[in-house]
Order: C-alpha cells, then sequence, then structure tokens
C-alpha cells in the first residue's frame, strides 16, 4: 500500500498543472474549471482544504464518486460526481460550505436512484474486482470476499438489495458507480494493465447493462472524452 499513500491527483489550472498528494483515504478527483482571477498559487491552501475535508467524509464509500472545480474568481465552488445516497450530498455541501475563501457552493453532485438491481449489480462488480489477485492491492481489505467486505466477513448475498446503506469500510482505489443498470468504474491505478483487468472483470459482472471505464493511470493527465 505504500505506493498508494503517495497517489497525486493532477488539476488543471489555464495551462497549469498542479498536483497535490492523497492518503489512503477514499480516492477523490478534482478538477479545476478556468479562474482567470486565481493563480495556482492563489488556489493550492484552498484546494488542499476542501480535499482534506471531502476525503474526510465518514460516509463516502466505494460506490461514491466526488469531484470538485472553481468558477469565475474561484471563490464560487462546484461539487460534481455521483452519490449513492442523498446522506452522502448533503454531507459533502456541509463540509465545504465554511472554506475560507469560498463565498458560494453549487453543489451538482447527482443522487444515484434506490434500485435493488442496483444493488445487485453493485454486489457483483464488487465481488468480481476486489476479489481478483491483481487488483487487490487496490482495497485496504484485501483478500477474499468476505474480507473485501470488511469486518465481519459478511457474505455478498447478504448485502443484495443493501449494500448502499452499508457499504464495504475502508479505503478504495476503484469506485464503483451504478445508474440504472449502467457501470462507470472511477479512481487511479497504477498502470494501464491494471485498468484493463478492472473493465474485463467489470464486464464479466451479471447484470450490468454497460460497463465504462474512466479510471486513470498514476502519473499521467486525464484523458479527454471525445464529445
Amino acid at each position: 500500500m505504500s505506493r498508494l499513500s503517495q497517489w497525486t491527483a493532477t488539476l488543471g489550472l489555464t495551462g497549469a498543472l498542479l498536483s497535490f498528494p492523497l492518503s489512503t483515504t477514499p480516492v477523490l478527483a478534482q478538477t479545476v474549471q478556468q479562474a482567470p482571477a486565481a493563480s495556482a498559487e492563489d488556489l493550492a491552501p484552498k484546494v488542499a482544504e476542501i480535499r482534506k475535508r471531502l476525503a474526510g467524509l465518514s460516509r463516502y464509500s466505494v460506490f461514491d464518486w466526488i469531484t470538485f472545480g472553481f468558477k469565475g474568481n474561484a471563490n464560487s465552488l462546484v461539487l460534481n460526481g455521483f452519490a449513492s445516497r442523498p446522506v452522502v450530498k448533503d454531507d459533502a455541501g456541509g463540509a465545504v460550505k465554511n472554506v475560507q475563501g469560498i463565498t458560494s457552493v453549487d453543489n451538482q453532485i447527482k443522487v444515484l436512484p434506490l434500485s435493488p438491481n442496483d444493488d445487485r449489480i453493485r454486489v457483483a462488480v464488487y465481488n468480481r474486482l476486489y476479489t481478483q489477485p491483481a487488483l487487490r492491492k487496490y482495497n485496504a481489505n484485501q483478500g477474499t470476499i468476505g474480507q473485501a467486505l470488511g469486518p465481519g466477513n459478511r457474505s455478498p448475498a447478504a448485502f443484495a438489495g443493501g449494500i448502499t446503506n452499508n457499504p464495504p469500510l475502508g479505503f478504495h482505489a476503484i469506485h464503483i458507480i451504478v445508474n440504472n443498470g449502467k457501470v462507470t468504474l472511477y479512481g487511479v491505478v497504477l498502470n494501464k494493465s491494471d485498468s484493463d483487468i478492472a473493465y474485463m472483470q467489470a464486464n464479466s459482472a451479471p447484470g450490468a447493462f454497460g460497463i465504462e471505464n474512466d479510471l486513470m493511470i498514476e502519473g499521467q493527465a486525464p484523458q479527454q472524452k471525445e464529445k
């Protein structure tokens, strides 16, 4: 896990690139929109504080993915991403509203639908990813599916229809977003091989209507999607 503790998230700002270290808390992606009135140096303390607060959310899990950015003069914060439960969206908005230098928070995090079928897909994809030997290093509870699910060695069957409200605990580098049967993988992995393995494992899970791989490779800038 030593390399995981040294991962960085790349932030683009008016053509410049900044890197900020991520600890072994849930991986957060941060994207910074253009803010002409703010320099990279001016933004650095603000970004670090926001990242710290979001990474400290106790209910943020492997089934959530939060990003943030700035607009205008960088005093206005925009939250984006996906929350598996409404409380995660509320927690994120509340955590950053009093950050020094932020005058407004536009919380655009999308709350995913409450769906027993989506929960079954979450269980299936989680099982395929985090019990795959090459990918176990991306989960703090490495090993069998019982270990991956966390304390108590709870069985995957026990989670069908309820894993959203009782998600696996601990650090997960690969996040699983399920939206009406469609699965997207987010996070950071060490190399393209692991990214490809994650995609193949997710694609082998039953029930999903489609798999999209948005995993980033450590040390590489995120690829821009074609519109």
